[in-house]
């Protein structure tokens, strides 16, 4: 899933390549992406490119007043293509594609941008506005997680009561944070993922807060300035523990383990992290605090 760095990456991407196309044709193939039907998203054809933004992980393209907004969710993603196909795609059947936006630039060429979704379980999420801040998903966000000041962090974290792993990946609570990099700020934070945020000592809120904003503009860092499609592979290469079950932990030695449930899972090093703890794999075991 794109998370804070990865969108953040992509909204430049498109301010760096489409901002002054113009756009021309959108093809829909999974009509059940789009989840507005007024303003409808053929009302976005002819309109120039002005501008790309970030929402937590929402992604939005403007164009002269009117937004583009997408959710990629886990299993989607944006591609940039030089020269698309202009055959109209199929809609519906086995295509990972969701929305296909062709442009016209300044320059004579004619790209297009691909909204795409892999898997069987279909949640990219696509939206037409004119006010970003309508769409729900939008609306029920928290503070940016690198725009949140520490005070206000631990505030957040103080205000409710559940692990500090799910806090952290909680839109409401903080907005950016997913999966992937919640691993990597607990890790560098060496903190439990299943530390209460009602416990958590005022150091430990200290280093979370810390290690939050500097493995978040590290991966920025990395991030911006890559093309599209090397992002996946970016954000990949900078972890320490998340999707590294079984291999050395690069601090102190230890394998890193994982916690699974139905349909994701999380890695930690139990000497970092839980005094050498080994967390209970099994949802409704008897969790470590």
């Amino acid at each position: 899933m794109p998370e804070l760095p990865e969108v953040t990456a992509l909204a430049q991407f498109l301010r760096d390549n489409a901002v002054g196309a113009v756009i021309g044709r959108v093809d829909v193939p999974a009509v059940s992406a789009v989840k507005t039907f007024t303003p409808p998203v053929s009302a976005l054809s002819g309109r120039d490119v002005t501008g790309a933004d970030r929402w937590g992980k929402f992604l939005g393209l403007e164009a002269d007043g009117l937004w583009l907004i997408t959710h990629l969710s886990r299993g989607g993603w944006l591609r940039w293509i030089d020269e698309p196909s202009q055959i109209p795609p199929k809609p519906g059947g086995k295509s990972p594609l969701a929305l296909r936006m062709h442009f016209f630039t300044p320059e004579g060429a004619t790209p297009a941008i691909d909204l795409t979704e892999a898997g069987t379980k279909k949640r990219l999420a696509v939206y037409v506005t004119d006010d970003p801040l309508t769409v729900p998903g939008i609306a029920r966000l928290g503070p940016d997680a690198l725009a949140v000041t520490e005070d206000e962090f631990a505030a957040l974290l103080k205000g409710t009561s559940q692990r500090v792993k799910t806090a952290l990946v909680d839109q409401t609570v903080i907005a950016g944070i997913g999966n992937a990099y919640s691993d990597e700020i607990l890790h560098t934070a060496q903190v439990s993922p299943f530390a209460n945020t009602k416990t958590l000592s005022a150091e430990k809120v200290s280093r979370l807060y810390s290690a939050m904003r500097t493995v978040l503009l590290d991966a920025v860092d990395r991030s911006v300035g890559q093309a599209a499609a090397r992002l996946k592979g970016e954000k990949h290469s900078g972890m320490r523990v998340h999707a590294q079950t079984g291999k050395k932990c690069p601090v102190c030695g230890d394998v890193v383990r994982e916690v699974s449930y139905a349909e994701r899972s999380f890695q930690y090093c139990a000497t970092c992290q839980t005094g050498g703890k080994v967390l209970a794999d099994r949802r409704m075991s008897r969790l470590l605090k």
